[in-house]
């Protein structure tokens, strides 16, 4: 709910001044936007103690904090949420291990924005210098973190600036040069940049943030996330949390270095994987993948789709496969333009796009509420991957559906993910229908139906002026 000012209620009403009374006369406010300019109280942010689950309503939050707590849309913590706020709000660093969609981001900006608030700075300010940071191993992600914290700041009067390559350095320095810097969000590769420019200090970094230090292990991005971390304040007089989906002996050295006497935290994975998602395995061929997943698209139940591959070659090769079949398809892949990429990830947000084809790279740091189904074309060769995939759907309380294509080349990896999962996963022979042959559907258009098919017909190839929604 907005709350208007004086003045700006006094401009509404110049502004529709077309809009009055038959006698000519301006009427007073109504009795509803009265109300709106009431203070905002936590009495007005209902949530029912449950028991067995934590409220953020349980903790000393900031009243602005709350309020953006509610606008988010969350009542209940998750468990995640629950096990570090304890350790966190009392400024004890935390290790984490907790995989995508755990409410991990919640977690630690909730802890970054009241450290903010209870801690004002006194004294002189200086642009580009950062209270917090926040590293993110994906463009993706760190975009999604920095729009998930201007939700939570929209009532405060702290400022979150976003920091990623593949855009424009300039307009993101312009940014940084117009407002002060409360919580920095970047890649490890565009920070250092900023840094070693001087556009942005760490030396008063008062809460530092690790996410995926796994992913960011796997991506060779541990040098510069040292050199960053270097240049923020000694480890006993920062705060750090440092996240990741798995405890390798290398993520745990990492933690070692960085951390002072930290709390360790992990939520398993099978309690992510199977609360809200159906899984299927599919066992097929190789030779048959594309049949069925083209088939599967077709079907009545399915509306937003993520379709998973090991390699950007073969996400390459389904996009342009689907595209030519007629659907509206895009693809994130680590050869796309990141202003690409933003532009294919907004239309799929806003369902112009069906199907989106991504690797796990390019698909970590996505967060797209209504994905009905997730398809696992190629299955992971890292177990962890897998949890991270399925994630994508059944998000927000929805359930979705996950399917995963096992062939003669990939079956082998079942076994670790059922191991991580802990659970046998159900694997079936696909139906009769969902093996038809797939028509070109140039050849529909020439031929018509095959007879005997019981496939529907693709739909209609994209207008070319929707190019540039495709990636």
């Amino acid at each position: 709910m907005i709350t208007l000012t004086e003045k700006t209620t006094e401009t509404s009403l110049k502004n529709n001044s077309k809009v009055v009374p038959s006698d000519g006369q301006k009427r007073p406010a109504s009795g509803r936007r009265r109300r709106n300019n009431r203070p905002w109280t936590i009495e007005r942010f209902k949530v029912e103690p449950q028991e067995g689950r934590f409220r953020f309503h349980d903790f000393t939050l900031p009243l602005v904090l709350m309020r953006g707590i509610q606008d988010a849309g969350f009542e209940y913590c998750t468990p995640i949420q629950a096990a570090s706020l304890p350790y966190t709000l009392n400024g004890h660093d935390i290790v984490g291990k907790a995989q995508t969609g755990t409410g991990k981001t919640a977690a630690f900006l909730i802890n970054i924005i009241t450290d903010l608030i209870n801690h004002p700075v006194d004294g002189e300010r200086f642009l580009g210098e950062a209270r917090s940071l926040i590293l993110a191993p994906t463009r993706e992600l760190a975009i999604q973190i920095g729009a998930d914290a201007a939700v939570l700041l929209k009532h405060t009067k702290l400022k979150v600036h976003t920091l990623v390559g593949g855009m424009d350095y300039g307009k993101q320095l312009q940014g940084l040069q117009k407002q002060h810097c409360d919580i920095l969000v970047g890649t490890p590769g565009r920070l250092l940049d900023f840094a070693n420019n001087r556009d942005i200090y760490l030396d008063q970094v008062e809460v530092l943030v690790i996410d995926e230090a796994d992913r960011m292990l796997d991506m060779g991005f541990i040098p510069q996330v040292r050199r960053l971390v270097n240049l923020t304040p000694k480890r006993e007089d920062r705060q750090t949390l440092l996240f990741s989906a798995t405890f390798t002996p290398e993520v745990l050295r990492l933690s070692e270095t960085w951390t002072d006497k930290p709390a360790t935290i992990e939520i398993g994975a099978e309690r992510v994987a199977t609360d809200t998602v159906e899984q299927q395995i599919l066992i097929t061929t190789a030779s048959e993948k594309f049949t069925l997943l083209n088939n599967i698209l077709l079907s009545d139940n399915v509306d937003s789709v993520m379709v998973f591959a090991n390699r950007r070659d073969i996400c390459r090769t389904l996009y342009e496969k689907l595209r030519k079949q007629g659907f509206k398809v895009g693809v994130l892949s680590g050869d796309v333009p990141q202003t690409r990429r933003m532009k294919t990830l907004d239309a799929f947000k806003s369902g112009a796009l069906k199907v989106m084809v991504a690797t796990d790279v390019a698909g970590r740091g996505i967060h797209v509420d209504g994905v009905s189904h997730v398809v696992n074309y190629t299955l992971p060769e890292e177990p962890e991957d897998y949890v991270h995939r399925i994630g994508r759907t059944g998000r927000a309380g929805q359930t979705g559906i996950s399917i995963s294509f096992a062939c003669e080349d990939d079956a082998f990896l079942l076994e670790p993910i059922e191991k991580l999962l802990d659970m046998k996963l159900p694997c079936t022979m696909p139906e009769d229908r969902l093996i038809q042959p797939v028509v070109d559907s140039k050849e529909l258009q020439k031929n018509g139906p095959v007879h005997g098919s019981k496939t529907k017909e693709p739909p209609k190839a994209e207008d070319p002026k929707a190019e540039e929604l495709k990636a």
